[in-house]
């Protein structure tokens, strides 16, 4: 995932919880400091999600843009 694709995932997720805050975790939180990270740290193709205000909206996000839904057969 690269720190364009993170940011598309952020603002979908946000529209979804209607939460403007949203905090990610695990390895693509990197990217937030070095947008321009090695290829070695952008293997991943997920990124783990939630809404600050609203964390319980974190299934939402998930079951709309998260792995196996239309989004992602789309998108990837």
């Amino acid at each position: 995932m690269t720190r364009l694709q993170l940011e598309y995932l952020i603002r979908a997720a946000g529209i979804i919880s209607d939460d403007d805050d949203i905090i990610v975790i695990g390895s693509q939180a990197i990217l937030g400091q070095f947008p321009d990270a090695p290829s070695e740290l952008l293997v991943s193709r997920e990124a783990a999600v939630y809404p600050r205000m609203h964390p319980e909206r974190a299934g939402l996000i998930d079951g709309s843009i998260g792995e196996g839904s239309p989004f992602d057969r789309v998108y990837g």
